[in-house]
């Protein structure tokens, strides 16, 4: 039977778990590698009509399970001339904003989708990365939040 004491421990154990969540092991230190450099590249994604999204998930890195809030969420979306993209959250992804846009060539086969939705041209990138934020918090506005903000937009 659990005593106060334990399920007082039980209760630590948690939020020691969803401080795990979406920044163990994630972008801190990263190098930047880009795979669009000139400001013009940039800004026609950043203006792209989106298509489809997939909101996903996969495990931790480093781990090779997930388990609700301990795994890590993106929304992958698809433009007009078939293109994926990954719009994701994590603390130090990026310089002036740590909700990122990545080729989604970059994502490997861990990740699951967990929720599609058509948005048939209505919100382009940058919808998706306002809806993501510009700061992370662990406990406040993490990858779950931003990417459950995304699929709302």
């Amino acid at each position: 039977m659990f005593s106060l004491r334990s399920a007082g421990f039980l209760v630590v154990l948690a939020m020691l778990l969803v401080v795990a969540t979406c920044g163990w092991g994630e972008g801190k230190g990263n190098s930047y590698n880009y795979d669009l450099s000139k400001k013009s590249d940039l800004t026609k994604l950043y203006n792209s009509k989106v298509y489809q999204a997939d909101r996903m998930k996969r495990p931790l890195t480093g781990m090779s399970f997930q388990l609700g809030p301990l795994s890590h969420s993106g929304v992958r979306v698809t433009l007009a001339d078939g293109s994926k993209w990954l719009v994701h959250k994590g603390d130090g992804y990026g310089i002036s904003s740590q909700t990122v846009v990545v080729d989604a060539r970059h994502m490997n086969k861990d990740w699951k989708i967990i929720e599609t939705k058509d948005f048939q041209g209505s919100k382009t990138i940058s919808d998706f990365v306002k809806a993501g934020g510009t700061d992370y918090s662990l406990i406040f506005d993490n990858c779950h939040f931003a990417s459950g903000r995304m699929m709302d937009n």
